[in-house]
């Protein structure tokens, strides 16, 4: 297989701060990312713990899905536009209330994932989706999205700009002294925000399982954003090995890794993204299946590990308390957090209760290891309550 060239690669619109910054670029996705600055990956994994991380995610895929006929009312345009993709998912579109995102799956006729995505509800233009796809699979998902809605919509592809994640608990002050008004939002919403006649699309979520926001804004203002929020003291640039080791120890799985097209929902523990209108129509790909596992129990499931000794990577045999192989590791390191070393992987359904002693394959050797619940790290997202 050809190996992909530094000359191959493409760059975000914000390489330039990444170099002058020291980051040590490598190749992802097809980009030349930061993988980490000069303070390291666990510097950057406990100032975002503690303060807030600025992530360059620009190689993921937003887009937008927009009626080409809207009849004006927003209610049967919502309807029209959720009509169209719900076909690919399994998620609640209809459902959502205006700046609403939800997470969904999109499957295949399996009822495997073939990727897994943020679709919202536009606040102020009805008959409008907003949608984030991962990198790695974002050409196959625009193209299944184009051909589901087909004539009756438009899909506009936004990864030509710069999306930026800020994560942390300092994140809504920073964010609100540049951007007010972002710290109303709640978690899986959001908005648009005028700046310096600049056009950004704040959601807040993120994959750090801290509270935090997604900034998509236009390629030529990427620096000037980025450069406003690290010159605030409790904004620090972040890397992809941070990311990484923050999404792990929110117990969050990585398409590629954790997930892929041979993988369920339910394997993956991810039966919540199966709406409940949606679960009773049966009318997503791959229902059979995925309705059946969920009734009975699937052959294998995601689980999270806590591993005594060196970090157990990606490819490691799980082990029985007999040596016996019964899994595989899909996500392994050292968490800086908790100070240990922690892993995801797939095992059979007897073996998958928190408290399960195993073992894993470390270079030859079996190392115990013991069933424990995820998220590793409780996630610190920041939910709105009701009013009474």
């Amino acid at each position: 297989m050809a190996q992909t060239s530094a000359e191959d690669l493409k760059t975000t619109p914000l390489f330039s701060r990444h170099t002058a910054a020291g980051g040590r670029m490598v190749p992802f996705a097809g980009y030349s990312l930061p993988v980490q600055y000069a303070t390291g990956i666990m510097g950057e994994h406990n100032w975002t713990r503690q303060s807030a991380g600025l992530f360059d995610v620009s190689h993921m895929g937003p887009g937008f899905l927009v009626l080409n006929d809207p009849s004006g009312d927003a209610e049967t345009d919502h309807a029209a536009i959720a009509g169209l993709v719900e076909p690919l998912v399994c998620g609640d579109i209809a459902g959502l209330k205006p700046g609403q995102i939800r997470y969904t799956l999109l499957l295949n006729e399996a009822g495997g994932i073939i990727d897994d995505l943020m679709i919202g509800r536009s606040p102020n233009l009805p008959g409008s989706l907003y949608i984030v796809v991962n990198a790695g699979t974002k050409e196959g998902d625009f193209s299944r999205f184009a051909a589901a809605v087909g004539a009756r919509a438009k899909l506009t592809r936004a990864d030509d700009g710069a999306l930026l994640a800020l994560q942390g608990p300092e994140a809504v002050a920073v964010l609100s002294a540049i951007l007010p008004g972002a710290a109303e939002m709640g978690f899986m919403t959001y908005r648009s925000f005028e700046i310096d006649g600049q056009t950004i699309i704040a959601s807040r979520c993120g994959y750090t399982g801290e509270d935090g926001f997604e900034l998509l804004c236009p390629a030529d203002f990427a620096t000037t954003l980025w450069d406003r929020l690290t010159a605030e003291p409790r904004v620090k640039p972040a890397g992809l090995g941070a990311r990484d080791s923050l999404r792990l120890e929110a117990g969050l799985p990585l398409y590629g890794h954790d997930l892929d097209e041979t993988v369920s929902p339910i394997e993956a523990g991810l039966g919540f993204a199966l709406s409940k209108r949606r679960r009773e129509a049966a009318d997503f790909p791959g229902a059979t299946r995925i309705l059946a596992e969920r009734e009975s129990q699937p052959n294998r499931i995601r689980v999270g590990l806590a591993v005594e000794g060196a970090p157990a990577r990606e490819g490691a045999e799980i082990l029985d308390g007999a040596g016996t192989p019964i899994g595989v590791v899909t996500s392994g390191g050292f968490a800086p957090t908790l100070g240990k070393a922690i892993a995801m992987g797939f095992v059979p359904p007897g073996k998958a209760l928190p408290g399960t002693r195993l073992q894993v394959s470390v270079r030859s050797r079996a190392q115990p290891a013991e069933v424990v619940p995820t998220p590793f790290v409780p996630h610190r997202y920041f939910r709105k309550t009701q009013a009474s």
